[in-house]
């Protein structure tokens, strides 16, 4: 599936637009390894889940920094191919294996400390709202429908920019904590 997936976007290489272009091809490629690791959370170990996020993270948010934006008004984006049990099983997997490492407490200013701007944040809400987007666009680009794709690439580019990419960092930096504590444990251990 996935190896059709590639030889279509092979085919439309030679092709000058957006959809075509390098970097979105080397965009979906991350994004095919971000969205499968999500999938198959409940088969890793917490380690191994960790490790492979701080591999991916970084690597999606650069590829969706280089994507070209293309002109667009998103009139031929197709329905969302993300369900909410879609979603829901992504954000419960991530959940789960992170346990009690996976909320935190978001301060962006330390004088709102003791105010109402303080809250509970959730790393696996933060990668199931970077995986809806980004598993969409998945959806309509290996359809292969120039007029969709562009409109998906448009809907990719402008939600990373109003909320996903913000979601990514913010997931990559509790992230790289838990692997933090997870390193300090082993060595307590040895």
């Amino acid at each position: 599936m996935i190896g059709h997936f590639f030889l279509t976007l092979w085919i439309g290489m030679n092709k000058t637009k957006e959809i075509y272009a390098h970097d979105t091809i080397e965009f979906a490629t991350v994004a095919v390894r971000f969205c499968q690791t999500l999938e198959q959370v409940r088969e890793l170990s917490l380690r191994d889940f960790v490790g492979q996020m701080l591999k991916i993270v970084p690597l999606l948010y650069l590829k969706a920094q280089l994507l070209p934006f293309p002109e667009s008004e998103g009139d031929m984006l197709p329905a969302p191919q993300v369900s909410e049990e879609d979603y829901n099983y992504v954000l419960m997997g991530v959940k789960q294996l992170l346990g009690d490492a996976d909320e935190y407490l978001a301060v962006t200013d330390p004088e709102d400390l003791h105010t109402e701007d303080t809250k509970w944040q959730s790393v696996a809400e933060h990668l199931a709202d970077a995986y809806q987007p980004v598993r969409n666009f998945l959806a309509v680009y290996q359809d292969g429908v120039e007029e969709n794709m562009t409109d998906a690439l448009w809907s990719l580019c402008e939600d990373f920019r109003e909320y996903w990419g913000q979601a990514v960092v913010d997931a990559l930096r509790m992230l790289h904590r838990i692997n933090l504590k997870l390193d300090n444990d082993e060595e307590a251990y040895d």
